[in-house]
């Protein structure tokens, strides 16, 4: 029987500037998705990258005083690299410069048009350019400078007149509500949902997807004065990552659509009413589930430039520890919520959640085995009941980390598994096993094989958040790479085989 295919993305990062915390916490909460669906053996397609095109580039660039297309090249690099710092195991980079990302916007803006739902008019109205976004004038407010801004993102609107094409999203009002109440589940969290209704129940306006008076942009089939609507091309994106439209595609098109679009609550609007409605006309399947993240503040304030305040996740990952720096902000955020990052509260989770907690226990565990069994992981006598227990806790582990990972809570996941490492370190207390060394060596042998396999369940589940700490502790458990698909999570550990020689996983910091 073939694995079922997992399609997932995350937004297109806008590189105009470096990446910040921000973009790190997106591709971390998508990749921990996806090593979760890949060790549940699914067929996992996961696609993240860059959206290059649009007015804020080109006025980016000009600014620098150089070309658009060199300050994206520049600035996609950067992007790149900070995946790979954080070992996010993206399956395709895109970047939407591509030609073939090219080909893929063409083509869904000719069935949009041969829909009968792209017409060309004069747009009048207010725009932001930071937000690349249009917004009705009720949507718009004057500050106490005199400054007109969009109350949604408090960016600086400008009243802008230009010919553009334009798609008639207010055909697909009724239909986009009854998809809503169809597929409850469509918009996560429940609050990003109950907005998104509650915008297109007030009323759906036709959208200006092209732009005239600046060229930084996909050429709009047949009347190459137009470019394309920089969020149209963007959304296109999550086709071209599967190359659906293309004409030479290869065998990427079964894994649409899409099951997950990872991305920020401040581009919910986006996804969960143009890109659908797009989606309707092209006659394409709409995605599954999009889930809208919360925002990482720093000391409780949000983070700007101006306030000095900006966090680089390439500073985290060199201070405290690539998987370390993974498993604080998904420990520590819940599901949609903001989150609060400080550099106290980070040491401490380390301290006291990897250091001591769980990296104490398999480092006592395991140095046992090599002082007292010569390094053999021992083979166990019969189980008491405090053995059993803590082995049934452990086992409760996998399907309560599946109900928190499709419900987006990897937190809860992590809290579950943190209960059993809590218990396994009372456990291993009140067990005593360097007591038993010198009165029953045969009881001992099996409070540390119980140790050991509870470890191992742990250390499965944690690949996800922290892949390159569990395969240590994994290969200290002398489990080859065969044996770390959660198929074997409820395969005991072999006693009887020879361990490599311990060493710390977790150091302390601060």
């Amino acid at each position: 029987m073939s694995a079922s295919k997992f399609y997932i993305t995350t937004a297109m990062d806008y590189p105009n500037s470096s990446p910040h915390i921000g973009h790190a916490y997106e591709k971390i909460i998508a990749d921990a998705m996806a090593r979760f669906k890949r060790c549940d053996g699914q067929e996992v397609r996961f696609v993240t990258g860059t959206d290059e095109y649009g007015l804020k580039i080109l006025q980016t660039a000009t600014q620098a005083g150089c070309s658009p297309a060199d300050l994206v090249a520049e600035n996609s690099s950067k992007f790149r690299h900070m995946n790979d710092e954080l070992n996010i195991s993206y399956d395709c980079f895109l970047r939407t410069t591509d030609p073939r990302h090219h080909e893929t916007a063409s083509v869904l803006w000719r069935r949009l048009g041969d829909k009968g739902d792209i017409y060309k008019s004069l747009y009048e109205g207010w725009y932001s350019v930071r937000d690349e976004m249009y917004f009705s004038n009720d949507e718009t407010a004057l500050d106490s400078d005199g400054i007109r801004r969009s109350v949604v993102s408090q960016s600086e609107v400008q009243w802008i007149e230009e010919e553009s094409y334009f798609f008639r999203l207010s055909r697909y009002q009724d239909r986009l509500l009854q998809h809503y109440e169809t597929n409850p589940n469509f918009i996560c969290p429940e609050a990003r949902r109950n907005e998104v209704i509650k915008f297109v129940q007030g009323g759906l306006m036709d959208l200006s997807v092209s732009r005239s008076k600046f060229h930084w942009g996909i050429p709009v089939p047949d009347d190459p004065s137009h470019v394309l609507y920089v969020w149209l091309d963007a959304l296109a994106s999550y086709l071209t990552g599967v190359e659906l439209l293309n004409a030479d595609a290869g065998g990427l098109a079964d894994f649409w659509p899409a099951n997950l679009h990872v991305i920020g609550k401040d581009i919910t609007r986006f996804h969960a009413v143009y890109w659908p409605a797009f989606l309707m006309s092209a006659g394409l399947p709409v995605p599954k589930q999009i889930f809208a993240h919360g925002f990482i503040l720093s000391d409780g304030a949000k983070m700007s430039k101006s306030l000095g305040n900006v966090i680089d996740p390439m500073d985290l990952a060199s201070t405290y520890g690539i998987d370390q720096t993974r498993f604080f902000f998904l420990r520590e955020i819940s599901s949609g919520n903001d989150g609060n990052y400080s550099d106290e509260a980070m040491i401490g989770k380390i301290n006291s959640d990897l250091a001591n907690d769980l990296g104490n226990l398999v480092q006592r565990a395991l140095s046992m085995i090599a002082r007292n069994c010569g390094g053999i992981l021992p083979v166990p006598d019969q189980f008491t009941p405090e053995d059993c227990s803590l082995l049934d806790q452990a086992d409760l582990l996998l399907d309560l980390s599946r109900t928190a990972y499709d419900a987006f809570a990897i937190h809860k996941s992590l809290e579950g598994i943190w209960s059993v490492i809590l218990a396994t370190n009372k456990y291993f207390t009140a067990e005593a096993p360097w007591v038993l060394s010198k009165t029953d060596l045969q009881r001992m042998k099996t409070v540390l094989y119980v140790t050991s396999e509870v470890i191992r369940k742990i250390a499965l589940l944690l690949q996800p958040v922290m892949p390159s700490s569990s395969s240590k502790i994994l290969d200290l458990l002398g489990q080859d790479e065969t044996s770390r698909q959660f198929s074997h999570f409820r395969h005991m550990i072999e006693g009887g085989i020879t361990l490599p020689a311990p060493v710390p996983v977790f150091p302390r910091h601060g």
